[in-house]
């Protein structure tokens, strides 16, 4: 039975430009009926592969009936659960391919969907983008850091790169960050080794971090970057004061910027240890300046 149910709606959505306006919704919303019952059996990517289908997407039949059905699929079942439908139907990451070839892309994307009030769709799928283009740079940044590469032409490429994705200052400090400790080949067993490995690469790297930390806003970040990767690695816990110290001979993180986080930080992740590790810096900071 569910192979026969199948095959005819197989066959509607080939025909889905026979059909008038009407007709399609009618289509869209027994589509959106039938895969709201969750009946066992029906795979979701052989009913809607069939509508990828040249002359029916060039024509915006198919993005028009997809906009339908997800409508109505969601009158009765969560966002969750559309999410869920499209990775079953294996086009989570292909809603593009529904749109005609001229508006293949991610403003198209945005104002369709969000005219159809499929506006949770459309943030969903940004996110998307935004986490791949993160993953890429990361990638990007693991493949530079394995390599002997000039530091200006590092901060030049990444600048540019970072432009082109319209990522913000905020995100790529920590993603720097956070390639900065995953090229690191850690010690199982010697503290010691890792303790120096971290603030070798914090000492080589540290200019590209302070190339993006132009701001006293943008130095909380890294610190507060750095306090949560010390908190949830236990072989970074002490780590954290001397790294601070590190990026502060660097000119990377400015002293007013440390006695912020240290009198007025607001992430509590390990606050306290880190804090009390840190006196002794502060402390030589605030006598410093006294001598000045």
């Amino acid at each position: 039975m569910i192979k026969s149910l199948e095959n005819v709606m197989q066959r509607l959505l080939q025909s889905l430009e026979l059909y008038g306006q009407i007709d399609r919704l009618k289509l869209a919303i027994f589509t959106a009926l039938t895969f709201s019952q969750k009946l066992s059996g029906l795979p979701p990517e052989n009913i809607f592969s069939v509508l990828l289908k040249d002359s029916l997407v060039a024509k915006g039949t198919v993005l028009g009936f997809i906009t339908d059905c997800f409508n109505e699929y969601l009158v009765e079942n969560s966002f969750d659960d559309l999410i869920a439908l499209l990775k079953r139907a294996k086009i989570e990451d292909r809603l593009l391919e529904f749109f005609p070839m001229q508006k293949r892309t991610m403003e198209c994307f945005s104002e369709h969907f969000s005219k159809a009030g499929l506006i949770p769709l459309v943030e969903y799928n940004e996110k998307k983008v935004f986490d791949v283009k993160l993953k890429e740079l990361r990638n990007y940044l693991a493949d530079q850091f394995s390599e002997d590469v000039n530091m200006d032409e590092l901060m030049e490429s990444l600048k540019q790169r970072c432009k082109e994705a319209s990522l913000p200052d905020a995100e790529v400090v920590r993603t720097v960050w956070e390639a900065l400790m995953d090229a690191i080949q850690w010690s199982g067993k010697n503290q010691q080794q890792n303790v120096n490995l971290a603030l070798r690469q914090v000492k080589t790297w540290g200019a590209l971090l302070g190339s993006f930390t132009n701001t006293g806003k943008l130095e909380l970040e890294l610190i507060y970057t750095i306090q949560t990767y010390c908190y949830e690695d236990a072989k970074l816990m002490k780590l954290f004061p001397e790294i601070i110290r590190a990026l502060y001979e660097k000119d990377v993180l400015a002293e007013d910027t440390i006695l912020f986080w240290f009198k007025k930080g607001s992430n509590p992740k390990g606050r306290q240890i880190f804090v009390k590790g840190l006196e002794p810096f502060v402390k030589w900071l605030e006598e410093a300046e006294e001598e000045d």
